[in-house]
């Protein structure tokens, strides 16, 4: 059974939800609950605030609040002149404090435009001059396709507030998947950036979907582009329009807006998977609003202030959950005009956001680029002072906790690195979609005096699930199962996981409550495969609960291998160690062989960094900037990737790291693990299985030339 935070008989909605977050004590525990642990698995785990208050799960922050819709409707109430969505200037000139780098519109104002854009929305689909008699004009499913905008999350709040699902086609899935998620949804109307109009249409020539009736354009269009795209449209049986024109008929043939209820679906979330095609997740409003309800009990995030970065894909459930989030308490998002690892800095100095959620990828690279301006400096006296403040801070943290007291010019140290960053304003980081390193962490924390949070969730979650307190002492932990769900062990015998190991329990994470999904769209298989008999969703994670019952994902079933000695390798712990310990790689794919006895990597490199690490140790000099070609093929002469593999090692030394888990072989490119050689999916994990085919050639050269490490002392 599950309920609201607060009671109907609470009429102050704006102070209930600024009493928001709990308090550590009522929330930072979990506990078994009696009499539900069973053979092989281990007891059921909820949130001591759940137990302590009727032993039930919780849905939403107060019974008015009941749909994705009915939080945002609040915040326009609650916060109606806030800033509630920005487009980045691109006059990046733009210095004196007083300047602006965004142009916002309001929460009032966004609420107007999606009214229209709705209403407009239903205006084309039932007037289009294609439509036949088995479109629903009623109830279908609408498109989203392009990078992260205004536009974007405009159509999806306008599809929340008419009860229209929508779906997201996602960047760099490919013309065959975008077909397939389309012919699947049936949609009628895709709504999209200037640039993927002509591959939508490719499709169409390809094979005609017949339920595909409009195009709509984020863009406006050169009379040019009208005229080519027009023509094409119109052979294919295709309304092609302008944003701006569908708002404008939806102004003049306004239709009143048709709340969703709790078990409307909201949005089919297609998973980026590793192999085959996508499923699509079903997330309806109710999930969603629990989402939104477990990150807002938890979370110390400021309300109605500050503005947050748009940064990660909204297609994805990870920043659509944030950003649900966060507009329901008023606070507004900036849309930098690349959502780029490579640009990051800059526009987080445009924005100056409160928090910022990314993906250890992202943190990683920032981090090595802070490494490199501080405690690897040219400048001897810099490096000294910088390594010094930030080993105090470490030991401070450890000691008192993030904040601590520190020496006036360990802070002037802080603010000025903060500030050369743009994360100024910022109180907290939050890393997800991936394991992320304790040293990572740990580093931040000390480097910035900032706290830093570690999420666990998934799409069939909303998103966060659990989230680790930002400030806490030891990292490492994604917090304890959330408000808005329930946990349990399931024992993985064959990889020596189970309910009853002496360093604690230690199995298949599981998932029960309003928070996870319910079922696969159109596939039943799926479906059925995925929950257990009891109802619990099987993540496929490996994780360990501690004595607080908090959550620690330390593998993923089947991913591991066996080397030739008989030892078994989990390669992303090996990868998340190095990446947390040198500068000197930035993207890793460590990979494994039964008949062989140690391990190689495929590896990324900044060619900063690379310049000077070859001035350094081979007097070689190339321009970081006009000479990357050339350095990456010095890397990858036999004599220098031995010197950096030994640097490598020498860095993971205090790693914890056995013999067996160094990496004996490397192959460097710029940057070889990208989307668009689905060697990576979209949210940014390894996909193995392709890595290994894409990489084949390369892994064979390495295995051919041998171990360079095997006479180092490893």
């Amino acid at each position: 059974m599950s309920k609201s935070i607060f009671p109907a008989s609470s009429d102050n909605i704006q102070q209930l939800i600024e009493s928001l977050p709990f308090k550590p004590e009522e929330i930072l525990r979990a506990s078994p609950i009696a009499g539900s642990q069973e053979t092989g698995y281990t007891a059921t785990y909820r949130n001591k605030f759940c137990i302590d208050n009727g032993n039930q799960l919780f849905v939403n922050i107060h019974p008015s609040l009941r749909t994705l819709h009915d939080l945002f409707v609040n915040a326009v109430a609650m916060y109606p002149n806030n800033d509630c969505m920005g487009k980045r200037l691109f006059d990046n000139t733009l210095r004196d404090a007083h300047d602006t780098f965004y142009s916002w519109e309001s929460f009032a104002q966004v609420d107007v435009r999606k009214r229209n854009l709705g209403s407009g929305i239903f205006h084309v689909v039932r007037n289009s001059p294609f439509r036949t008699a088995i479109h629903n004009v009623d109830d279908f499913v609408v498109s989203l396709y392009s990078g992260n905008r205004v536009e974007w999350l405009l159509a999806d709040l306008a599809c929340q507030s008419y009860s229209l699902t929508n779906t997201a086609l996602y960047d760099t899935l490919g013309e065959g998947t975008s077909r397939y998620i389309l012919e699947l949804t049936k949609s009628p109307i895709v709504i999209c950036s200037r640039e993927k109009i002509q591959g939508l249409f490719n499709i169409q020539i390809e094979k005609p979907l017949p339920y595909l009736l409009a195009v709509v354009s984020m863009d406006p269009l050169s009379a040019q582009e009208r005229a080519h795209y027009s023509q094409q449209a119109c052979e294919l049986g295709i309304e092609l329009c302008e944003l701006a024109d569908v708002e404008a008929a939806g102004a003049q043939h306004p239709i009143a807006e048709r709340p969703p209820t709790p078990d409307d679906l909201y949005t089919i979330s297609f998973t980026s998977g590793t192999t085959g095609n996508p499923k699509g997740v079903e997330v309806h409003h109710e999930m969603g609003v629990s989402g939104v309800t477990m990150y807002l009990a938890q979370a110390d995030v400021p309300k109605g202030l500050g503005h947050e970065m748009c940064f990660l894909p909204l297609a994805h459930i990870y920043e659509r959950g944030v950003v649900s989030a966060y507009l329901s308490i008023g606070v507004g998002f900036g849309f930098p005009v690349a959502s780029s690892p490579l640009t990051l800095v800059e526009e987080l100095k445009a924005l100056k956001p409160t928090t910022l959620e990314a993906v250890p990828r992202v943190f990683s690279k920032i981090e090595s680029e802070i490494k490199e301006a501080t405690i690897n400096s040219e400048n001897e006296v810099f490096r000294a002072l910088a390594r010094d403040i930030i080993t105090r801070r470490l030991h401070n943290i450890k000691t008192q906790g993030v904040f601590a007291n520190n020496s006036q010019y360990s802070e002037t140290f802080t603010t000025q690195l903060k500030k050369q960053l743009g994360l100024d304003q910022t109180k907290f980081l939050c890393s997800a979609s991936a394991p992320i390193s304790n040293d990572t962490m740990n580093f931040f924390k000390s480097a910035l005096n900032v706290g830093f949070a570690q999420a666990y969730g998934l799409t069939e979650t909303f998103g966060i699930m659990c989230m680790s307190d930002p400030f806490e002492r030891d990292a490492g932990s994604c917090g304890l199962p959330g408000i808005s769900g329930e946990m349990r062990l399931r024992d993985v015998p064959q990889m020596g996981y189970t309910a009853g190991d002496r360093q604690g329990p230690r199995g298949e994470l599981l998932l029960r409550g309003p928070q996870i999904f319910k079922r696969y769209y159109k596939n039943k298989d799926a479906t059925d495969e995925c929950f257990d008999k009891d109802g619990f969703f099987c993540t496929g994670d490996v994780a360990r609960f501690d004595e607080h019952g908090r959550v620690y994902i330390i593998d993923r079933v089947k991913n591991f291998f066996k080397l030739a000695q008989g030892e078994y390798v989990t390669p992303e712990k090996i990868e998340n160690k190095y990446l947390s310990h040198t500068t000197l790689v930035n993207q890793l794919y460590v990979h494994g062989d039964s008949l062989e006895t140690y391990l190689v990597a495929v590896a990324g490199f900044d060619p900063h960094v690379m310049a000077k690490f070859l001035h350094r140790n081979f007097d070689v000099v190339l321009n970081p900037e006009t000479h990357v070609v050339e350095i990456e093929a010095k890397l990858n002469e036999l004599r220098v990737k031995t010197k950096v593999l030994e640097a490598l090692n020498a860095d993971v030394k205090l790693a914890g790291l056995a013999g067996f888990e160094k990496i004996h072989n490397i192959f460097f490119e710029r940057e070889p693990l990208t989307v668009e050689r689905e060697v990576y999916t979209p949210t940014f994990k390894l996909k193995r299985s392709a890595c290994k085919t894409f990489f084949a050639e390369e892994l064979k050269n390495m295995y051919g030339q041998g171990s360079l490490a095997k006479y180092s002392k490893l």
